[in-house]
């Protein structure tokens, strides 16, 4: 799939991949460039983060020159 820069360097992203990423209108994304690719990334509120990882396992092994 393929879409063309605007005269004023607007995109479309197409409605098959915004049904599919639950994508709507005023939603705010990040933009990263790295090497010759473009990568949009939601921003989400830290609101809605919350509890998100919750169980999840925090415990590491540290190196013995990191020990605390």
């Amino acid at each position: 799939m393929s879409v063309t820069v605007s005269p004023k360097f607007q995109i479309v992203i197409p409605k098959k991949i915004r049904e599919s990423m639950n994508i709507k209108s005023g939603m705010k994304f990040e933009v990263l460039a790295y090497s010759k690719t473009i990568t949009l990334v939601p921003v989400v509120a830290l609101k809605r983060l919350r509890g998100s990882l919750k169980g999840i396992d925090t415990t590491i092994t540290r190196e013995p020159d990191r020990e605390l």
